[in-house]
């Protein structure tokens, strides 16, 4: 029989190499100040396309459900 081999011990992968390849391929954005009033017309701006976009999605589950619905009762009528 063979034995089992001992597992290697050695160290993980530096994560200086790691952190280095990041950043190195991405930037971060520089700071910059916004007045409180900025921050919340961004704040509604992103609110108002989250609003439309659900509203979108609703829109398509509500078309779905009214095709169903009209499956369902033609299923029932028969």
């Amino acid at each position: 029989m063979m034995s089992p081999k001992p597992k290697d011990a050695g160290s993980p992968p530096s994560s200086t190499t790691t952190t280095a390849a990041t950043t190195a391929t991405r930037q971060r954005k520089p700071w910059v100040k916004r007045s409180p009033v900025e921050i919340m017309l961004a704040q509604i701006d992103r609110l108002r396309e989250d609003v439309a976009a659900k509203k979108e999605e609703y829109e398509a589950a509500k078309r779905q459900l009214d095709k169903l619905e009209t499956v369902r009762k033609a299923l029932e009528g028969t």
